[in-house]
């Protein structure tokens, strides 16, 4: 990797960890354009999961007066079973319709709710909850998009900032967890893609930096507009061709 393509990779690595550290996830969504150019599918796949993993730890430590892993246990269950269904489905159903209507979908959500900001609360439960896991570990599975699922269902929930983002990453870093694990297994970790991962570590920790400074800043609603922009934003990713990414 030459200088100026390196600069590019260390850029986004840095935006991407100034996104996740204000949103909680996405990183993926804002690096995948420019390293689907640079680098192959399964290092992106392998780099945006071994960040994800150090930055949702970080992230969780620092909002750990928040946490209750009570709360967490039914979408992580729900997610363990989820994931493998996602995968299976992929051999029987074709993935790019299946972008495209969830991409159509989290469009027209994200679109909804920005021009109408109120938002009426739902109620949850211990069995919505692990439903609301194991469709967001199918829709996992089948796109590698960890978050809009129970992203949108914590919104719902109309629940403050840091509580949202204490039930939603914890699950999003449970499936990053079970996909590193899966690449390791498939051998796409190699001493190449380590040492490019391990450059790109002080920008991703100086991004996230960054992006928490920023989170401190913004209130319930702010944040909540954050967060539908991104889920428009991955919404936009899934209808986008593949062809057209690469």
């Amino acid at each position: 990797m030459d200088g100026p393509v390196l600069a590019l990779f260390l850029f986004s690595v840095f935006f991407g960890g100034i996104v996740s550290g204000l949103a909680g996830f996405a990183m993926g969504l804002v690096v995948s354009g420019i390293w689907l150019h640079i680098l192959t599918p399964a290092q992106t796949a392998a780099l945006i999961v071994g960040y994800g993993i150090l930055v949702q730890s970080y992230s969780l430590w620092t909002l750990r007066h928040a946490l209750k892993l009570k709360a967490v246990a039914p979408y992580i269950a729900g997610g363990a079973i989820g994931v493998p269904i996602g995968g299976l489905l992929l051999t029987s159903i074709n993935p790019d319709y299946l972008r495209t209507g969830v991409g159509v979908l989290l469009v027209a959500y994200g679109g909804y709710f920005l021009a109408r900001p109120h938002v009426h609360e739902v109620r949850g439960g211990v069995p919505a909850d692990f439903g609301i896991g194991i469709l967001n570990g199918i829709l996992g599975g089948l796109t590698g998009l960890a978050g809009p699922v129970i992203t949108i269902w914590c919104q719902l929930r109309g629940w403050p900032k840091d509580m949202q983002r204490t039930v939603f990453q914890p699950v999003i870093l449970a499936a990053f967890v079970l996909t590193a694990i899966s690449l390791a297994v498939a051998g796409t970790i190699t001493a190449e893609l380590v040492k490019l991962y391990a450059m790109g570590l002080p920008m991703l920790f100086a991004g996230v930096w960054l992006g928490l400074k920023l989170y401190g800043h913004l209130n319930d609603a702010a944040f909540r507009k954050v967060i539908l922009w991104l889920l428009l934003l991955s919404g936009a990713v899934l209808i986008v061709p593949l062809s057209m990414i690469h």
